[in-house]
């Protein structure tokens, strides 16, 4: 069986010259690549005590809910602002060129309740801290932070280190 990156495509100088863009859409496409990364992931918490499985949109989604289906958690969604029906809490977050603001149910999480973050990938770190502050706000304990890629260059972990962080895979550039 192959490796878990050498399912992920790489596209050199993409979206500017020097970028190596990690394509996770090949891992998806794949039911091998796809069995191993949710299976890496289920790994990370398989020891571990907790309620429930966040994921921000939209990859989030893809590998946080068969993770919280087989550890038999709930998954509750992060969204883009304006996307979710009921009452929300929100949190603003920088981007390369300005800002963003992501929501979740004000009634997802209660106190308490220990929360791991699962994602497809860690950059800088701000989209992960922005659903620090809104596990946090709601009550929540995050007990760990599970990524697929990690993006090293860019030192998001940095930005996380109160927290216990944790990779399938970890590429040392940007």
């Amino acid at each position: 069986m192959k490796k878990l990156e050498e399912y992920v495509r790489s596209i050199p100088d993409f979206p500017e010259p020097g970028i190596i863009f990690r394509d996770v859409t090949t891992i998806l496409q794949d039911a091998d690549g796809l069995a191993l990364a949710v299976d890496s992931l289920t790994n990370m918490v398989k020891d571990l005590d907790f309620d429930l499985v966040v994921g921000p949109e939209s990859r989030g989604f893809i590998f946080g809910v068969p993770v919280a289906y087989v550890c038999h958690k709930g998954f509750v969604p992060v969204r883009k602002k304006g996307k979710l029906p009921c009452e929300t809490i929100s949190a603003q977050y920088d981007l390369e060129y300005g800002t963003a603001e992501i929501e979740i149910h004000k009634d997802a999480i209660q106190p308490g309740q220990k929360v791991v973050i699962v994602d497809d990938l860690i950059a800088t770190g701000g989209t992960t801290e922005a659903i620090i502050r809104l596990v946090q706000e709601l009550g929540g304990q995050v007990v760990k932070i599970c990524f697929v890629m990690e993006l090293a260059g860019l030192k998001g972990r940095e930005r996380l280190k109160d927290y216990e962080v944790e990779s399938a895979i970890i590429y040392e550039g940007k």
